[in-house]
């Protein structure tokens, strides 16, 4: 079983992000799949959330109407577009599928928001 998230990197304040996450190993199509950050000496903290037909989504109030949350079933990918970014949205970003009791964690992407 594999997560692995791309996308990352350092851009400037109100420039835009698409991280990847690409499954393997489970069937994708069966999880809810999220996106989390962490940035240095926080917690981890739930950034979005897909269901598995793509609806319903939720998005943590501080990402709300700059990031989108997508998924691909037959790519076994999971996206993140993050628009308008801020110095704040800098951490680490992690994928996670979860099903009932089973959950898988990607191990994460680093994003630098910075001028």
């Amino acid at each position: 079983v594999q997560l692995v998230e791309s996308g990352g990197g350092l851009v400037q304040p109100g420039g835009s992000l698409r991280l990847s996450c690409v499954a393997s190993g489970f069937t994708f199509s069966r999880y809810d799949l999220s996106w989390f950050r962490q940035a240095p000496g926080k917690e981890r903290d739930l950034v979005a959330v897909i269901s598995t037909t793509g609806h319903p989504t939720y998005y943590a109030d501080s990402v709300k109407d700059r990031f989108i949350i997508s998924r691909d079933n037959a790519k076994n990918t999971v996206y993140l577009q993050m628009n308008s970014l801020k110095p704040e949205d800098t951490a680490v970003y992690y994928c996670k599928a979860v099903r009932v009791r089973t959950t898988y964690w990607g191990q994460g992407t680093q994003v630098t928001v910075s001028s």
